[in-house]
């Protein structure tokens, strides 16, 4: 989706190619599914073999038939990928909150309301919980309706995946394509964004970046933003206009995948061709969805609209670089700050000059946390040094982009 170069004239010539009134069907291989296919998913995943095993090792002191008759009792009635994120998906985020974390605060944005369709464009904290939280805080709040989902496929290595998040409202960014194949994608996926705002009357949620940022330095693609402009007849600046963007910004006490991103760097550093391996992605998944992730904290900005009106007439990569950066600004001055951010910014800078910010017992509790989650590591020639240096830059860094959004913010 992002990283790629696009010659105006490429653009011009596939826009003309799909620029005809768009049609739900001329999205199939992407989209979520609709209405009148949902039972019929929820039956293929009911049967599905791996999802059977999935459910068995969830809920181990079950037989599966029960498990299967609960689950067909759960979704009694449920007809659309809306009916299934309020059955199924909202009452597995309250779960969540309630056995992994310390409790989710909420910061809405008044501004948001329920007569508009929005782009929500967050920082990445874990694919499936971003939004599946989020979409609880929106239901819940009645703001704004829930969100379609933007997840890639290199995530959906199992078929019962595939119909999971099309079933809870997500549409497919196809990656690992050649430079063509690439333009064709970015374009139907942009086109249908623009179509699920529009004529669907859907939000959208997507993250910033592809990916998340394995040091969490959360910073935007300027290709996210391209994207959302090359499918659409007009120009960048209508473009993103109609898609109503609004960042937010999430915020973990604990990163429960700290450890995992940490040996991945050293693998990466001790073997320049290491690849993960489908398992480490469903480790990952795993680990992201039932670690510790102590406070968590949602705050939502301002629609860029409020001060796009200003770019407008700058030249189409002017404008999407001044987008990004002020996309940028509002997530990182979004962050909710935890003494482990004061902590880690400290140690990495052999000083105390943070302390106002955490106590002792927050120390403590922090050095117990990271020695927990070094002795999780057990790579060969574990560098344990190197290990903790990259889980304490993870910590510090929300710190470091907050403080310079604000010194950034201060000097415009």
């Amino acid at each position: 989706m992002c990283g790629f170069h696009i010659s105006p004239e490429k653009v011009y010539l596939c826009k003309l190619k799909l620029s005809e009134m768009a049609r739900l069907s001329d999205f199939d291989d992407i989209r979520p599914y609709s209405a009148g296919e949902v039972r019929g998913a929820i039956r293929e995943l009911l049967d599905d073999r791996q999802f059977k095993a999935v459910m068995r090792s969830l809920v181990p002191w079950l037989p599966y038939c029960l498990t299967r008759l609960l689950l067909r009792l759960a979704l009694i009635g449920v007809k659309t990928p809306q009916g299934f994120q309020v059955r199924v998906m909202r009452p597995f985020a309250k779960l969540i909150i309630r056995r992994h974390t310390d409790g989710v605060s909420y910061f809405p944005n008044e501004k948001i309301t329920r007569d508009k369709r929005y782009t929500f464009i967050s920082n990445h904290r874990d694919i499936i919980l971003d939004v599946s939280i989020f979409n609880l805080l929106l239901y819940e709040t009645g703001a704004s309706g829930t969100c379609e989902i933007a997840i890639g496929d290199n995530l959906l290595i199992y078929p019962w995946i595939k119909r999971l998040v099309r079933l809870n409202k997500a549409f497919i960014v196809r990656r690992s394509l050649s430079a063509r194949d690439l333009l064709k994608s970015s374009i139907l996926m942009s086109r249908y964004m623009h179509f699920a705002i529009n004529e669907k009357r859907e939000n959208i949620w997507i993250a910033q970046r592809e990916g998340r940022a394995k040091d969490s330095s959360d910073l935007t693609q300027e290709g996210v933003i391209k994207m959302l402009t090359i499918g659409y007849d007009g120009s960048a600046y209508d473009a993103l206009k109609e898609m109503n963007i609004v960042p937010f910004t999430i915020s973990y006490e604990f990163d429960p995948c700290d450890r995992l991103k940490a040996q991945e760097f050293q693998q990466k550093r001790d073997n320049p061709s290491y690849k993960k391996t489908r398992q480490d992605d469903l480790t990952n998944m795993k680990t992201g969805i039932f670690g510790y992730k102590g406070r968590v904290v949602y705050r939502v900005s301002n629609c860029i609209n409020d001060s796009l009106e200003e770019l407008k007439g700058l030249p189409t990569a002017e404008l999407l670089r001044e987008v990004t950066r002020r996309i940028d600004l509002q997530i990182h001055t979004g962050y909710e700050l935890f003494p482990n951010n004061y902590i880690a910014f400290d140690r990495l800078n052999g000083n105390r000059d943070n302390e106002a910010h955490y106590t002792k017992a927050d120390e403590k509790r922090f050095d117990n946390y990271l020695q927990a989650q070094l002795d999780k590591i057990t790579i060969p020639d574990k560098d344990t040094d190197f290990l903790t240096e990259r889980m304490l830059t993870m910590y510090a860094n929300p710190l470091r982009n907050y403080r310079a959004a604000i010194d950034n913010d201060s000097k415009n």
